[in-house]
């Protein structure tokens, strides 16, 4: 690298020897300030403007067209000049990113002005590349310098913690200079310091008109022991050069001193990194000559360059451009050479840091996703789930619903799901044709487009492919399946149950595979599970071992002779990396009666949650082992799944996905911070998935497993808020004939026990289905199950909500958070169901698929309820099956409610 900034020097010298004696004047106005190139954006202006230095300034309305996002900001920065700021309130590991038009081989500078929200932390990129961070109140500008690679660039902002938010984007063409040396082509660089010296004032901003690239220079006016201020009130003039890459305020002033000049920046990251320092000398007092002034450099006690004379060669301009790799610090020392009749003089410098240029995604999935969003959008351009498509489709992050990983150093899509489109707030999923583009990916080993609105045909599929799982279930499809996919060599697993269009399959045409469909026929629970085409070869574990993000590992079939259990693959791992992941147990994001939870990021870029039993925890190795056993042999996209775990050194870890949106109690009525309003379709959403993830562990591999703690806290959301139901230490089998059915030990959480559990012991599936509806109650209220603090009749949720329902006055119980924000039929059934899940003697409440029967219908109710009722009124059907059966026996006046007796529940959590 020294031979390079040596031969980049050399060059220098020629340059400036060719252009020896002339002189070139710069005057304030500099006739090269010319802002039509500038792409400068105010995000949430109403309008168009432009300023008072003629700068143009563009709305981003057309990318982002949600007035709802805009609010209100107090410009408190000297470079600012818009009042408003974009916001975006996402969960973590989530981008949103701005197309701006740039020409290829073309150098720019490129800068965002944020701002201050307090609590929020996201970082920048530049395409892929990551460039900064904000923190406020830290840092409220990003700027970076970059060589377009195409005709566009992509700017992008990355969720971390807290809300994403804008105000300004900044897009400006450099002209020639010099910040790309030899060797630096292939990086980009984050301005960390742009510094000018002035004893005048502290701060003073100087940028377009009288820099022509609007780069933001930053007055210094302090000065250390030893140093001075010299300057040139007059018209600058430079010799040697055609025009000095620096506006003439800046080299009016310079800081000077007798012998030696220290420049020290410290703050800097604590890891080592590349940076560029360029330097910046105009020889001030026009009577110094030649030799006159010469110094040495050193940057962190090296010598960079000996014998630097500003006014050598015939120049009084010079500049010097030197990398260094920094830890923490950057010391400058100029010092005076034995000989000069002056000491070492600067007028400014900047830092940057040097980030390599991050690989994009395959050039030919690139092309290909955009397809397929282009083919999505012309019939679904409401969906809100395209406003996070944007950018690179993997990196920094991948857009949601697209699972991405390294194939031989490249990164390829590996997985693309698009189901359940009501859960991003479209009324009957996506809509139009499959997309026929879908077919082109290469890479893709899942494939998940159920419970949407798709009409047409499936398209015909590459053979071969590395499709492994393919669900097209609930959908509208029509014509035949076409045998290459059934076809396809590694397929396990092929869903395409519940279109009631779709022709019958003609088992004998798909050899090797064992064919169950539905034909449509999609009134019940079970049939959901039917039309699932499993290979020959997918009882062979080592087919999935290698994609452990493949759902549903274990499918319900309707007969056990066809059920197929797929291994699932769960790591172990050591105690030193797991300390190294969550660089030392760092960031505290739950505590539980098993230990504490740390938040932590696996070396694929994975964010988890690592839960470390603690020395005085109540639970054992007993639990650990529990969820340890039973997450190795079930999946389900409503279950936490487990990653991996920990058994060294006398500690019993265990690793999960991090849930960025936490839990359903969090959110409902948990800590200020973690608080969130949900409306109503959000909640419904949570309560059915949740229900789902019950419902499979009732239903798993013809043995019941009951979860024993169901609880809003145990509902964890991701960050597409889909419901996980979580902690599975007291899980246990339900009793079979001959079992005693009596537990010795009763276990769950005050406010959530089945009171009949609790007093005989005797623990069966419908235990969880209290619990269940005890959460219904909290989804519906916003309140939590028992709060001693509230006047004595409202201390139990259950107790203070059943007179109401009862009385037909839920408007009375509903939360006013979604007050007149509900469909009164939907919400009528839910509360139904919780009413008939609390019912105090287990018979007479209904089991989890009846459940998640009634979820579902309220949910297509309050997402579509009009279509929904002419549906009702023209067929006169009613599939409101849970049959309510009022005969609740009171408790007796000289006995308290069994509800309350939970106050004191033995070993509550």
């Amino acid at each position: 690298m020294m031979k390079e900034l040596d031969i980049w020097i050399l060059k220098l010298t020629k340059f400036l020897l060719l252009c020896l004696f002339i002189f070139t004047p710069l005057n304030s106005a500099d006739e090269g300030s010319d802002s039509s190139s500038f792409v400068s954006i105010a995000c949430c202006s109403e309008s168009n403007f432009t300023d008072n230095k003629n700068i143009s300034w563009i709305s981003d309305f057309n990318e982002f067209p949600n007035r709802l996002s805009c609010e209100n900001r107090t410009i408190s920065e000297p470079f600012a000049i818009n009042n408003k700021r974009r916001v975006f309130h996402l969960g973590s590991n989530q981008k949103r990113c701005y197309n701006l038009t740039a020409k290829k081989g073309e150098d720019y500078l490129i800068r965002g002005i944020f701002g201050v929200i307090w609590g929020s932390k996201f970082t920048v990129a530049v395409g892929v590349t990551t460039i900064g961070v904000v923190d406020s109140p830290e840092k409220i500008a990003v700027e970076g310098v970059f060589r377009a690679t195409k005709d566009y660039i992509y700017f992008c902002l990355v969720s971390d913690q807290g809300t994403l938010y804008i105000s300004e984007i900044h897009l400006r063409a450099l002209q020639n200079l010099g910040y790309y040396l030899e060797g630096f082509s292939s990086s980009i660089l984050e301005l960390i310091k742009r510094i000018y010296f002035d004893e005048i004032s502290e701060g003073k901003v100087i940028r377009y008109e009288d820099d022509p690239s609007d780069r933001i220079w930053i007055s210094n006016s302090t000065l250390d022991p030893g140093t001075d201020f010299i300057s040139e009130q007059q018209d600058v003039n430079v010799l040697g050069w055609n025009g000095a890459p620096v506006p003439i305020q800046v080299l009016q002033t310079a800081l000077t001193a007798s012998d030696r000049l220290v420049i020290l920046h410290d703050g800097l990251s604590s890891s080592n990194n590349l940076y560029l320092v360029f330097l910046y000398f105009y020889e001030v007092n026009q009577t110094v000559q030649a030799g006159q002034r010469v110094f040495d450099v050193y940057l962190n006690d090296q010598l960079r360059q000996s014998g630097f004379d500003v006014s050598g060669n015939g120049s009084n301009y010079r500049e010097l451009a030197l990398n260094v790799t920094a830890n923490g610090y950057l010391n400058l020392t100029l010092v005076k050479a034995s000989g000069s009749g002056n000491g070492p003089i600067c007028n400014a410098y900047e830092i940057f840091q040097v980030h390599q240029l991050v690989q994009e995604t395959n050039q030919s999935d690139l092309e290909v996703i955009l397809e397929v969003r282009n083919e999505l959008l012309e019939y679904n351009q409401q969906d809100e789930v395209w406003e996070g498509w944007t950018g690179d489709p993997c990196l920094p992050v991948p857009w949601n619903g697209l699972g991405c990983e390294a194939v031989n150093g490249d990164t390829v899509i590996t997985k693309l799901d698009l189901s359940s489109g009501i859960h991003r707030g479209v009324d009957q999923g996506l809509k139009g044709p499959l997309p026929n583009s879908i077919t082109k990916l290469t890479h893709l080993t899942i494939l998940n487009l159920s419970d949407n609105g798709f009409t047409g045909k499936i398209p015909e599929f590459l053979h071969p492919s590395m499709l492994i799982s393919v669900d097209l279930s609930h959908n509208n499809l029509s014509g035949s399946l076409p045998e290459s996919l059934a076809l396809q060599p590694h397929l396990a697993t092929l869903n395409f149950g519940c279109n009631s269009q779709l022709a019958k399959v003609n088992p004998p045409s798909f050899k090797g595979l064992k064919v169950t469909t539905d034909h449509g026929n999609c009134g019940d629970q079970e049939s959901s599970k039917r039309g699932i085409i499993i290979g020959a070869s997918a009882a062979s574990a080592s087919l999935l071992k290698p994609y452990p993000m493949t759902k549903n590992l274990i499918f319900s079939l309707p007969s056990m002779d066809d059920l197929v259990i797929k291994s699932i693959s769960i790591e172990t791992f050591t105690l030193e990396y797991l300390e190294a992941v969550t660089q030392s147990y760092k960031t505290l994001i739950g505590e539980g009666g098993f230990g504490s939870v740390y938040r932590g990021t696996l070396t694929d870029g994975q964010e988890v949650a690592v839960k470390v039993r603690s020395a005085t925890s109540t639970q054992g190795t007993r639990e650990f082992d529990n969820e340890l056993n039973l997450l190795s042999t079930i999946r389900h996209e409503n279950l936490v799944p487990l990653l991996g775990y920990c058994n060294e050194k006398d500690q019993e870890i265990l690793v999960y996905p991090f849930m960025s949106n936490g839990s359903l109690q969090d959110r409902l009525y948990g800590e200020a911070a973690k608080r969130k309003i949900l409306d109503w379709p959000t909640r419904l959403s949570i309560a059915l998935g949740a229900a789902r993830g019950l419902t499979h562990l009732h239903n798993f591999a013809g043995r019941c497993i009951i979860h024993r703690d169901v609880k809003s806290s145990n509902i964890l959301l991701d960050q597409s808020m889909c419901a996980k139901v979580a902690d599975f230490g007291f899980s246990k089998y339900a009793p079979q004939e001959g079992d005693s059915g009596a537990s010795l030990e009763v276990r769950g959480t005050a406010g959530y026990l089945d009171p009949e559990y609790y007093t005989t012991h005797h623990l069966s599936a419908k235990s969880d289905v209290f619990s269940f509806g005890v959460v219904l109650l909290e989804i519906v209220t916003g309140r939590e199950p028992l709060n001693i603090h509230r006047p004595h009749p409202e201390w139990s949720l259950v107790e203070w909500a059943k007179p109401y329902i009862r009385e037909s006055k839920i408007e009375e119980i509903v939360d006013p958070n979604i007050k007149g924000a509900y469909h009164a039929e939907a919400m009528w059934r839910v509360v139904e169901v919780a009413l008939s899940c609390i019912e105090p003697f287990s018979a007479y409440r209904p089991g989890m698929a009846d459940i998640v029967r009634e979820l579902e219908d309220s949910l297509i109710i309050e997402n579509n309820a009009s279509e929904y009722m002419r549906s009702i009124e023209s067929t006169g059907s009613n599939r409101f099956s849970i049959i309510m059966d009022r005969r609740i026996p009171p408790p007796s006046p000289s006995e308290p409610s069994p509800i309350l007796t939970q106050l004191a529940p033995p070993e509550p959590r």
